[in-house]
């Protein structure tokens, strides 16, 4: 497919402007472009087909089964889409007056206590962008906290090895070593481990739970205990938090911070690069340390004040305001015995695809999983050399967005499966249907999935040059 740069010829235009009606002021010539600005030049209908054929080759939740595990690509109501677009919401400005914002400090406020109530928490803030902004905020709470207690020679965070690959990269950042610890057999934390890790220069633990391998740590409790007796905070990573709505709550197992990937269990957008909103909630211990600005009712209105200790800002203004009004529909219309559900949904979908694939591959737990599961193909590569990504790619063919690869880098040819809460039983009997195909096909023709995918777009492509080597801009621009 040609690029739309490509595409371009001198002087096809797409719009007719009127004729200045105010009087022309020629710019001074050291505020004068040195080149003239390079942009495509084509007719409107160009403009149209180019991006509808781009849009036809793009794979997205609207178009196919999407278990990517670890990521909740799971179907977004469009009724949110229609709730964010009320002028009210969307015709604001964030340097506004608090008493013209009356209606959206009330939203934040109202998804402040319902998310609280769901976490177990006492306070939030919706200022960090991601998932992984929000981690590198709550890192940055328990920071300040340790700082003003007496803690500054604690400079260590713990990280079990099934933890999302962003902790040990947030604790890093915020000026922490990193301590990891290996799991257990059954592929819960190492006890022993932990407890030998944990001292007088512990700031806190990083757990991602459920882990990486779709477990609900059965040892939580006495997880969080270990490490408070040793005077470190718990920190909660709460991206799969998809799977326990209304089950548990983090607060409740002793965690004292906790980040929310709204673009993902929370059902606003997510992909394309943002935004997100990665909500952070925290015990009363750390609310005086929070970021920006906090809701606060004062003589019948809603005002933005900052907290007596804030750590500063951590971004500009409240966040993505349009992405966690999504959030608040979402939880508004689910209610929680909805949440609830829509959890213990995703919990029965992954089991059920689990118990349809296990007899043809390798899961790298035994047991009940929670909202994904892992599946190795380290046997099938052994036997007949194909690995986790020729089956990955094979699934292009076959309709279905692949997996995550080679994630938790504990499972040898991983393939990490989150069906997640949206996807009816006839989806999932046709996609086990397929992966099934392909494990079979790999004791019988390798070869043919060693060249997969060759019904999509893009076949397979260099992909250690790809990364090496990447074209990001195109190379005959100029300007």
């Amino acid at each position: 497919m040609k690029l739309i740069f490509e595409r371009s010829v001198p002087g096809r235009r797409c719009y007719i402007l009127p004729k200045c009606d105010v009087p022309f002021e020629d710019i001074p010539d050291d505020m004068k472009r040195q080149k003239a600005l390079r942009l495509p030049e084509l007719s409107e209908v160009d403009i149209s087909r180019h991006y509808t054929t781009l849009n036809k080759q793009v794979f997205g939740v609207n178009c196919g089964f999407y278990p990517l595990g670890s990521c909740t690509m799971k179907y977004n109501p469009a009724v949110h889409e229609e709730i964010v677009g009320f002028p009210g919401f969307q015709a604001i400005h964030p340097l506004q007056p608090d008493h013209t914002v009356q209606g959206c400090l009330k939203a934040i406020e109202l998804l402040k206590v319902r998310l609280c109530e769901l976490l177990g928490m006492d306070s939030m803030t919706f200022q960090p962008a991601a998932g992984a902004h929000g981690e590198f905020t709550g890192i940055l709470l328990i920071k300040a906290y340790l700082r003003d207690h007496g803690g500054e020679a604690r400079d260590k965070i713990i990280v079990p090895d099934s933890a999302h690959g962003t902790n040990p990269a947030t604790a890093n950042m915020c000026g922490y070593k990193v301590v990891n610890i290996p799991s257990a057999p059954d592929g819960s934390v190492d006890l022993d481990a932990l407890r030998a890790a944990v001292g007088p220069d512990t700031a806190g633990l990083m757990l991602t739970n459920p882990n990486t391998l779709g477990m609900f740590d059965k040892n939580i409790l006495e997880i969080t205990n270990i490490v408070h007796e040793a005077g470190g905070l718990c920190y909660y990573d709460g991206a799969n938090m998809n799977a326990i709505m209304g089950t548990v709550r983090p607060g409740d197992m002793g965690f004292d911070v906790i980040h929310l990937n709204l673009h993902k269990t929370f059902s606003t957008p997510h992909g394309g690069g943002g935004p997100g909103s990665g909500a952070v909630g925290v015990k009363e211990i750390l609310v005086d340390y929070l970021p920006g600005k906090d809701t606060v009712k004062e003589n019948g209105e809603f005002v933005l004040k900052e907290p007596p200790k804030s750590i500063g800002s951590v971004r500009s203004f409240n966040g993505n305001f349009l992405v966690y009004l999504r959030a608040l529909a979402y939880v508004l219309s689910l209610g929680g015995k909805g949440l609830h559900e829509a959890s213990q949904n995703a919990v029965l979908n992954a089991n059920y695809l689990r118990v349809l694939l296990k007899p043809h591959c390798r899961t790298s737990n035994e047991g009940i999983c929670m909202h994904e599961f892992v599946l190795t193909i380290e046997d099938l590569h052994k036997k007949y050399g194909v690995s986790a990504s020729d089956i990955a790619k094979g699934m292009l063919d076959c309709g279905v967005h692949p997996p995550t690869m080679y994630f938790p880098l504990i499972v040898d040819e991983a393939l990490m499966f989150e069906p997640t809460e949206t996807e009816t039983k006839e989806v999932l009997d046709e996609s086990a249907e397929a992966i099934i195909g392909l494990l079979k096909q790999a004791a019988t023709d390798p070869e043919a999935l060693h060249k997969a995918p060759v019904t999509t777009p893009v076949g397979r492509p260099d992909e250690v040059t790809a990364a090496r080597s990447p074209i990001i801009r195109y190379m005959d621009f100029d300007a």
